[in-house]
């Protein structure tokens, strides 16, 4: 969804179609189509030095749904702050939480240009339910908490979910201070949902390293311990934080060609 903030011609300008972005490398990972040659080039490329990366990218909306189902038939929420929403795929947060509860409110988060032009398919909300686009970067919280209050109401509990993007934050933008600022804009009864990968696996390092040798955004791997510090202050809900395959598994053994590369859970904001 266009917005007069974010005219065509800037979002031309944006999409920097000579150098790859992550949201289309990931697109190209899942099988999609909403990517360019260059976005392809370096996906093989990371396949070839990782080839279980595909299979992490699948991993990662595997433990979306999972995460969604718990938050929306076990916990009640019925608000969704999805920061880091990548292009559209098959069973968006917004489908996946208005299947179980059709009145459903999300608000989708993402600064990548190609995401802004397919926002519109984001935006297919229920009749009973909402759905809006923010276009904003994870490091302005504040701008992010504002504008997504014109959709949500920030006086009733909403899920927080940040899948892999935490990892596109550098040291120096202090990480966990973001998820901090963004969890203290919402109420009591909150939740937040947060995967992301880590450098325990020296073949995904070097994909990552060289991943950021030819991207116009880079990756930054941590410390099982580091994601985990995400999480201080809140409850965590059962298993607390484990490898992401491990979190809640379904018994259908999709995720049983998974490397253990990501970490992920699920907490309570009291």
């Amino acid at each position: 969804m266009e917005s007069p903030e974010t005219p065509r011609g800037d979002i031309r300008d944006r999409l920097q179609t000579d150098r790859p972005h992550s949201a289309r490398v990931w697109n190209y990972l899942l099988g999609g189509k909403d990517n360019y040659p260059v976005d392809s080039e370096v996906g093989e490329a990371i396949l070839t030095t990782f080839p279980e990366f595909a299979a992490v990218a699948r991993l990662q909306r595997r433990f979306l749904a999972r995460a969604v189902r718990f938050l929306v038939g076990e916990a009640g929420i019925r608000q969704f702050l999805d920061i880091g929403t990548g292009l559209p795929t098959a069973e968006n947060t917004h489908e996946l939480a208005q299947r179980i509860a059709p009145e459903s409110r999300i608000v989708y988060v993402d600064n990548d240009p190609l995401v802004l032009v397919h926002a519109e398919a984001l935006l297919t909300s229920s009749p009973e339910g909402a759905c809006a686009y923010v276009d904003a970067d994870v490091r302005d919280p504040e701008r992010i908490l504002a504008e997504a209050a014109k959709t949500l109401d920030f006086s009733r509990p909403v899920a927080l979910t940040m899948l892999g993007i935490m990892g596109q934050i550098s040291d120096a933008d202090r990480p966990a201070e973001l998820v901090s600022a963004l969890l203290a804009g919402l109420p009591s009864g909150s939740y937040l949902a947060l995967s992301d990968g880590t450098n325990s696996n020296e073949a995904l390092n070097q994909a990552v390293l060289a991943y950021n040798q030819q991207s116009a955004n880079t990756y930054h791997l941590r410390s099982p311990e580091e994601v985990a510090s995400y999480f201080e202050g809140l409850d965590l809900v059962e298993p607390g934080v484990v490898p992401t395959v491990s979190w809640r598994p379904e018994s259908d053994g999709g995720t049983a060609d998974a490397p253990d590369v990501s970490v992920a859970g699920v907490a309570l904001k009291k």
